[in-house]
Parts: C-alpha cells; sequence; structure tokens
C-alpha cells in the first residue's frame, strides 16, 4: 500500500476549505482531482515545447511530436494493447463512443439490425446508438437487470441471433457500482462472431484493465476520470476492425493526399483524428498513468475497496437507509428516508461534503428503480477512512433536520 497522507500532498486541492469546512471530495466518479505533477507537466509544455505536432521539421514541433507520441505508447502500455494503431486519442468516453458509432453504423449497420445495450448504461452508450438506430432503421436491445443491480445473463444470451451486430455495455456501471462479468459478455458475442464495445470510462481509474485478457473489440475510458485533464480520452480498438471502419471527422491529418476529385485517408491510428489533437491534455494523460502506475493498480483497488466496504458498514447503521446496486467498486448510491436527493447533496455540501446527486445520467436506470435520483458518494485513491466518517456523520446530522 501506499502513504495516503503523502500521496494527499499531491492534490493541493483537497488542502482547501469549502464554507470554512475542510473539503471532503467524493465525487470521483464525475472527475477527479488532479495531481501536480499532471498540472506541473501541461505548464512545462506549454512554455517550453508548444508547437503544432506531426507538422513541423523545427525543433518544438519535433519535440511536441515526441511527446504525443510517446503518450499513445503509455496508453498503449497501460491497458496492454497490441499496438499504438490501436489507440486513438479523442476528447473522452463520450466522443469516443459517437466516433465508433458514426464510423461503425456506417460501415456495418443496415435496416433490421440489432445493437445490444444493457440498462445500466449512461447516456453516452445510449443516446449515440439510438441515432445510429434512426439513421439506419435498426432496433436497440436491452439487456435487463435483476432488482440487485446484477445483468440478466440467461436473458443476454437469447438476445444474440444473427440480427445482432454489435453489443454495447458497461464495465462498471457509474450508478450502482456493479462490475459487470464482461468477460461472459465478450465470449457469449464472440461465439456468434459480434463485436463487443466496452465502456471503460468507470472501470480504468479503479482497478487493472488488460485488453489481452478482456478480448474486446473496442474499449472507450476518459482522462478526466483517471486524474487526467479533462478534454483528452481513449478509444482502442482492435486493429482488423479499425481497417474496415470509415472515418469519423474530415480535416487535416487525417489524409494522405486530397485533391477536388478525390481524397485518400491517412493510416491508423491518424485516420481518426482530425485536426490538430490536444497535445498538452495527451501528454498530461500519460503523466497522470504513469502516475498511478507508480502508487500499483492493485494497491489503489484495494485502498479503495477497504473504504467502500467500511463506508457501507456505517451507512447502514443510519435510520431508513437504502442502498441501490450492490457497491462491487468505488460507489455508493443512496437514499435516506423521504429526504429527496437534492435536499441531501446540498446539505452535505454545506458541510464541506462533496457528492452528486440526481440520475446521473442514467435516466433509463433510474425508471428501472422506480426512482428520480439518488445521492452517490465515490471514492478516489486519495480518500481517507476519516472522510469516510464526516459523511456518515454530515448524513446522520441532515437526517436529524428532517
Amino acid at each position: 500500500m501506499y502513504d495516503i497522507n503523502q500521496v494527499r500532498e499531491d492534490f493541493p486541492i483537497l488542502s482547501r476549505q469549502i464554507y470554512n469546512r475542510p473539503l471532503v471530495y467524493l465525487d470521483n466518479g464525475a472527475t477527479t482531482q488532479k495531481p501536480r505533477c499532471v498540472v506541473e507537466a501541461m505548464v512545462d509544455e506549454y512554455y517550453n515545447v508548444n508547437a503544432n505536432v506531426h507538422r513541423g521539421v523545427h525543433f518544438l514541433s519535433q519535440k511536441a511530436t515526441d511527446l504525443h507520441e510517446a503518450s499513445r505508447e503509455t496508453v498503449r502500455r497501460f491497458i496492454n494493447a497490441r499496438s499504438t494503431n490501436e489507440i486513438l486519442f479523442t476528447r473522452g468516453t463520450t466522443e469516443s463512443i459517437n466516433l465508433l458509432a458514426f464510423s461503425f453504423g456506417e460501415a456495418f449497420i443496415k435496416q433490421g439490425d440489432e445493437i445490444i445495450v444493457s440498462t445500466m448504461e449512461h447516456h453516452s452508450n445510449i443516446v449515440p446508438w439510438q441515432m445510429v438506430c434512426e439513421r439506419k432503421g435498426a432496433v436497440l436491445r436491452v439487456i435487463p437487470m435483476t432488482d440487485e443491480g446484477i445483468l440478466c445473463m440467461d436473458e443476454y444470451k437469447s438476445l444474440l441471433s444473427e440480427r445482432t451486430k454489435l453489443v454495447c455495455c458497461a464495465h462498471v456501471s457509474n450508478v450502482m457500482g456493479t462490475v459487470n462479468p464482461v468477460r461472459e459478455v465478450i465470449a457469449e458475442a464472440h461465439k456468434h462472431d459480434i463485436p463487443v464495445l466496452i465502456d471503460g470510462a468507470q472501470s480504468t481509474p479503479h482497478f487493472k484493465v488488460d485488453m489481452q485478457e478482456l478480448d474486446c473489440d473496442f474499449f472507450a475510458f476518459s482522462g478526466h476520470k483517471i486524474y487526467a485533464p479533462t478534454g483528452v480520452g481513449v478509444l482502442y480498438g482492435k486493429e482488423a476492425w479499425l481497417e474496415q471502419l470509415p472515418p469519423y471527422q474530415g480535416g487535416g491529418e487525417m489524409i494522405k493526399n486530397v485533391s477536388f476529385e478525390k481524397t485518400t485517408y491517412n493510416e491508423l491510428p491518424y485516420k481518426f483524428e482530425a485536426g490538430t489533437p490536444d497535445y498538452v491534455a495527451t501528454h498530461a494523460l500519460a503523466v497522470a498513468l504513469d502516475y498511478v502506475s507508480a502508487l500499483g493498480m492493485d494497491n489503489i483497488y484495494q485502498h479503495e475497496q477497504m473504504l467502500t466496504r467500511y463506508a457501507r458498514e456505517q451507512m447502514a447503521q443510519i435510520p431508513d437507509m437504502k442502498f441501490f446496486g450492490p457497491s462491487h467498486d468505488a460507489v455508493i448510491s443512496f437514499q435516506v428516508g423521504n429526504i429527496h436527493h437534492l435536499d441531501m447533496g446540498t446539505l452535505l455540501d454545506r458541510l464541506g461534503i462533496a457528492v452528486r446527486t440526481g440520475h446521473h445520467c442514467a435516466e433509463p436506470l433510474m425508471h428501472r428503480l422506480g426512482i428520480e435520483g439518488t445521492v452517490r458518494a465515490s471514492f478516489g485513491l486519495y480518500n481517507t477512512r476519516e472522510e469516510v466518517d464526516a459523511l456518515v456523520a454530515g448524513i446522520r446530522r441532515v437526517a436529524q433536520m428532517f
């Protein structure tokens, strides 16, 4: 394990006060705070190495290009992809899924085809596929779940057919902390030669992800949820699939030759990276991945699991506490009695405790649960048992007010 006090010193924002109270930041599922090394890497590049990549023969452009492409290799190594050709830089999970939805839809989806998603998907893994279905006349099928927040795998298997062209599934539910059996999801789809997209936005920050072990065909994650800047993310795709997909956007960098008669497209991965990339953010993403790698993903997982178990045990002692989902990962969604989730979140905020409230961009899941929203506490590598104690005390105080 790592020294939690030393780690917290790497995150200056954690030492600030909110309403004259120490900040207790438990909204890591929405975005994580950034360590000094990430911010300093961005400042250093802007001050010392700032130049557009891939286009220049001068010194700064060469150095910026080296950093950008070294970052691609860092990502490849972090998720154990076979080749940097399989690493596409995007603005985040949302853009990664939209890229795939457009390109895969154009190449492989036709009228009457089916795309499978699960009940617990984030809107970013629902709406892009609905748009494909509307454009192509395809049908969206949904894997049901139990009342406890577990996917119904028998029903999933029955959905697979010759009409199924793609399966899209969250690795971890951003609402319930359910760690889905994605290896089984992938294996069952592959029996029918159906490719699978895994939304890794909520898994990548918390435990090791390995593309060779998972054997998924596509995998998306965001930088800002793993201690990197906002506006940068990754779409992994097996090279054989990416070679078959048309570009998502047109412009500079994604071309080989352009004439008014015809354009030929660049090789992977640049075919999908039109325009100037956020090369400063990609470098900072690599620094963030190196940071968590140095701490050890297994150590991070063990620390967050300890916090999640401890929090759930302590919260379970609060009268009228209701949990939603199994909280396998570093997420706890709850309600207390008839207290509205917005009221709970607002009053906790006055105590310096930052949690997320609402439907968490998962309205279909809320409909399945029969509720409007929850309060969500989500943990990161820098959270402590003392912060859990503050959360529990805060919930008790709010509950007493009602």
